[in-house]
This record gives structure tokens, C-alpha cells and sequence, in this order.
């Protein structure tokens, strides 16, 4: 067969149910072995978008999303994709093309060393020079873009060495049991928080897998300790669990690092150093300070600000549950401070809840979205100071329900995420939530949304300036500068793509107008204006005098 129908066979082998990207003549060998394959290509209108698509998918499902691009400029449009999935532990193949490596007729026009740039954005990168090496490149790809932690990988398949001839057979998935963590560091663990007086569990973003999350709520149920969520744990246990204290989506002085700092023991679990730290620890003197707990598939990537006690390395789900069988709820643990953090953080997030101004005020729109949206529907944010009242106020209830960047952190990636999830769940209600500068930068695959039939809600928060920045502009005391902008009609422009435009014009209308459109068909787009000038008095200096009262 040609070189290009085994590599698509390889991806069949994987699983694989859809590409995302666009193609360039570099991939013309392989689009005619996927126009013969029941892969389905979602054409996309930037690469980017593609990398993020392909991000999520991986995210969602577990298994590597697989994004197509051309060589050159397509492969550089992938570089934030990369970044995005290997910062944020999602499995990622991305394939790119190249001119013939055996012969060239042109030059070095286009060429670039894209596998020498994707290598410090990925786990692995490869360029095929044989096409009897595919089917074992491709596995080797899809095992480490998919084992603990997840990441990126990419291959890059020459014109010339996709149209060779081959009868080589595809490699097939071994079967794989990770690593269990050692007894004598489960049975010191455990010894360790029974001493403690004061446990706290700490949620991140690597204990947000399906086993993982069920051993977890088993545990806070069977042991009863109090429990805090990075924003990328958020809803590995329902955070309307009367445990449930917070998430850190401040840096600090925020009502959940009151709990950390009254804690004598923090169980991390599944902690990356990719997230901004939910603690600092400190060092001093032996019993001087609260002591750490590291449990994780891997080791602990020790820096100034982290450096636990015990590290209790292996399969999360498996550790978690050999401690609950050793554990037993002890009666001299005293959780009290924790639930006079836990009463004020409640207090506080639900303020402002019903707020009528217009714009609409963010404490409102949270509220808002939450009374809409089921258990198991799913908010993909993009990246802006919503971000930080999404993880604060909207309390998420199932695993990956609420999609947000909280390691590259970047810009763009809300409506792609998205989309990505509608795919995967094309049952539940999705909704993409985008500051409008965040929106502008991949606001073009609105038409392959469109073009694909998606039901699917795109929230825009509507400031007309990057709100992040200008927010942290006004904390330093300074000047507001080169942040204001202007906005298209954004009803307009949804209907120039075929969609459907929606603007909020009084606070009291936002709700049934969201429930409206998660209840009709086709993509709407809601062009929401919000007030964020009371941020810093909010998530400054009210939270910071709140929480040091307690």
C-alpha cells in the first residue's frame, strides 16, 4: 500500500475518529488515504484552532486528538496548540508535512526545522525518512502523548516518503498497568495523617481522571477531611460537597488560603507545578511548619516554594484507595477553622448574585450561567479575569465540566475547546465563554462550527479592552494605558456567518436568553456587555480584609 493509507491505518489502529486542520500540497497523499478511512476530517479555518480542537479532544477523552497541518507556515501556526496541550497535560499528535527529503526541486522555500522547533514544546518529535518506520513511530507517539502526565507529540511525513510503496503491518497497542505506589509510602502516609490535627486535602489538575476522581470522593465521604481545588481540579468531587472549600483562583489572600494556612498536613494530590501555587511552603525548623504530602504519578519537580515531605508516587487512583482501606476517621482532627473559612467563602461568592445593574456585573453572570447549564454540561472558558470569577463563584459538578487554561493560559482557545466538546459529548448542553479579545482571535471558526451543525452557545463578555491586564494595570496604581479597543457589531457578524446573533440589553433578560438559545438549534452568539470597574475593590481589597478577619 502507499505510505500514507498505512500511516491512516496506524491512526485507525489508535482509535483515532477525527482530524482537525488544514491541509497543504505537502499532505495530498495523506487527505486521499482519509477520504478512504471513517476518520473524519473537521476542516478548520487556522491551524491554531486545530491544535486547540485536537487539545480538548484529548483532554475529554483520554485518548491523543490528532491535528494536520502543512509544513512551514501551517507548522508554526501549531506552536501555541503545543504549548497548550503539553503545558496543560492534554494528548496531542500533530502531523505536519515537508518538501521531499530524498530530492528537492525548490530550494529551501517554506523549509524550516520543525522538528528541531517543536522539540522543547513536546514529549516527542520525529521526521518519517522511511515508510517502514511508520507504524512504529506512530505508536511510540501515541504512547507518550498519552501517558502520565499527557502531552504533545508530533511527526512530521514528507511528501516524498508519504507516496512511497509499503507492505509494512501497523503496530499493535500493548496493554499497560501503571506503576503502583510502594506499601511502606502508602503505610507512612497514612501514619502521618492520623497524627496530623489538622489535614487538608488539595486537589489538582492531575487527579481530574474519571478512576481518580471516584476514589476521591469516596475518601472525603468514608474520612470526612475538607477538601480544596486548584482551578484545574475543579469538579473532580461536586463542589456542593459540604467539604468543599474553595478553589485557588487567587494568588493569595483569598478566604481558601486561610484553610492552608491553618492546616497542619496537605495531602496534594495530583499537583502540577504548571498551575500557579496554591501554597508557598517555607523552610524552617522541624515541626515548625505544615508538612506535605506529594501523591502523584510521578515524582514532585521540586522549586523554592515546593518541596513536600513524603512523595507517594504511582497510579493516583490506586494510592488513594490503599489510604482509604488503611485510614479511619480520627476524633482528635479538628476541622473547625476550615468550616469558618468554608461559611465565609460561601458568603462571599454568593454575593451580587442577583445584582440587576447593567452591564451586567460579573457575580450575576456566574449565577447566571450555573442556573442554565445541567450536572454534567460543559463551560469552556478562554482566558481573561472571568477566569478568575469562574473559578471562584461557578461551583462545578461532574470532571472536566468546566474547561479552562490555567498552565499556558492563553487567548484563543475558548471557542475552539468548544467545539472540540461538542464533539465528543454531542448530548450535553456546551457553552464558550470569551472575553471579546479572546473571542477576535479565532472567532473565524465560527463558520466550521456552522458549517458542521453544531448546537453550541458562544458567550462573549463584552468590555471592549483586555480587562485582565487593565485590571492588574489599576492594582499597580497605574495610569490606564494601551488596553481600550473597539468591537464589530457582534450580532452582525455572527449572522455573516450564518449564525445566530444575540444581544443582552438588560441584566434581568441575560438568563432566558441563555436558556433560549441552549434550547434552540444551531450556533448562537451572545454579545454581553460587563462591568468589571468593582474587581479590584472585589477580589483586592474586600477579599483581603474578609478573609483576614477570620
Amino acid at each position: 500500500m502507499k505510505a500514507s493509507d498505512l500511516f491512516v491505518k496506524a491512526l485507525e489502529n489508535e482509535g483515532v475518529t477525527h482530524v482537525f486542520g488544514i491541509p497543504g500540497e505537502e499532505n495530498l497523499d495523506i487527505l486521499d488515504s482519509l477520504s478512504r478511512s471513517d476518520i473524519e476530517l473537521v476542516l478548520t479555518r487556522h491551524e491554531q484552532a486545530a491544535g486547540f480542537m485536537a487539545a480538548t479532544y484529548g483532554r475529554l477523552t483520554g485518548d491523543a486528538g490528532v491535528c494536520l497541518a502543512t509544513l512551514g507556515p501551517g507548522a508554526t501556526n501549531f506552536v501555541t496548540a503545543a504549548a497548550y496541550a503539553q503545558l496543560g497535560g492534554m494528548p496531542m499528535i500533530m502531523l505536519t508535512g515537508q518538501k521531499p527529503v530524498k530530492s528537492s526541486k525548490q530550494g529551501q522555500f517554506q523549509i524550516l526545522d520543525v522538528v528541531g522547533m517543536m522539540r522543547p514544546l513536546t514529549k516527542y518529535t520525529h521526521q518519517l525518512v522511511s515508510a517502514s518506520n511508520i507504524p512504529s513511530r506512530v505508536r511510540e507517539a501515541f504512547r507518550l502523548a498519552q501517558e502520565e502526565k499527557p502531552g504533545a507529540a508530533h511527526l512530521e511525513l514528507p511528501e516524498d516518503i508519504a507516496a512511497e510503496d509499503t507492505d509494512t503491518p501497523v503496530v499493535p497497542e500493548s496493554i499497560v498497568r501503571r506503576p503502583l505506589a510502594e506499601d511502606k509510602a502508602i503505610h507512612r502516609a497514612a501514619q502521618m495523617i492520623t497524627e496530623a490535627k489538622h489535614p487538608l486535602l488539595l486537589i489538582g489538575a492531575g487527579a481530574n481522571r474519571k478512576l481518580t476522581a471516584r476514589t476521591l470522593r469516596n475518601m472525603v465521604n468514608t474520612l470526612g477531611i475538607p477538601f480544596v481545588t486548584t482551578q484545574m481540579g475543579k469538579g473532580v468531587i461536586d463542589e456542593r460537597h459540604p467539604l468543599f472549600l474553595g478553589n485557588t483562583a487567587l494568588s493569595s489572600g483569598d478566604f481558601v488560603h486561610r484553610a492552608v494556612e491553618a492546616a497542619d498536613l496537605i495531602i496534594n494530590i495530583g499537583h502540577d507545578v504548571v498551575e500557579k501555587p496554591p501554597f508557598f511552603m517555607k523552610q524552617c525548623p522541624v515541626n515548625g511548619c505544615v508538612k506535605v504530602i506529594h501523591i502523584n504519578f510521578s515524582s514532585a519537580a521540586v522549586d523554592p516554594v515546593y518541596f513536600p515531605q513524603l512523595e507517594v508516587v504511582g497510579d493516583i487512583a490506586n494510592s488513594i484507595w490503599q489510604l482509604s482501606e488503611t485510614l479511619t476517621k480520627q476524633t482528635h482532627w479538628d476541622f473547625s477553622r476550615f468550616m469558618a473559612v468554608r461559611d465565609a467563602c460561601e458568603a462571599h461568592v454568593g454575593q451580587g448574585a442577583d445584582d440587576p445593574r447593567f452591564p451586567v456585573y460579573p457575580q450575576r453572570l456566574v449565577a447566571d450561567v450555573r442556573s442554565v447549564m445541567p450536572d454534567d454540561g460543559i463551560i469552556a472558558l478562554d482566558n481573561g479575569v472571568y477566569k478568575i470569577w469562574f473559578a471562584r463563584n461557578y461551583k462545578a459538578h461532574e470532571p472536566n465540566t468546566v474547561l479552562l487554561d490555567n498552565a499556558l493560559a492563553t487567548m484563543g482557545a475558548g471557542l475552539p475547546s468548544a467545539m472540540a466538546a461538542r464533539l465528543v459529548y454531542p448530548e450535553r448542553r456546551v457553552m464558550a465563554i470569551c472575553g471579546d479579545g479572546g473571542f477576535m482571535m479565532n472567532s473565524q471558526e465560527l463558520e466550521t462550527a456552522v458549517r458542521m451543525n453544531m448546537q453550541l452557545v458562544v458567550l462573549i463578555l463584552r468590555d471592549d479592552a483586555y480587562g485582565m491586564i487593565k485590571w492588574k494595570q489599576s492594582g499597580m496604581g497605574l495610569s490606564p494605558y494601551g488596553l481600550d479597543y473597539g468591537n464589530p457589531d457582534f450580532v452582525k457578524y455572527a449572522e455573516s456567518y450564518g449564525a445566530h446573533g444575540h444581544r443582552v440589553t438588560d441584566t434581568a433578560q441575560f438568563q432566558a436568553l441563555l436558556e433560549e438559545c441552549h434550547s434552540s438549534p444551531g450556533v448562537h452568539v451572545i454579545d454581553c456587555p460587563v462591568d468589571y470597574s468593582e474587581n479590584h475593590q472585589i477580589l483586592n481589597q474586600e477579599i483581603q480584609a474578609k478573609s483576614a478577619a477570620i
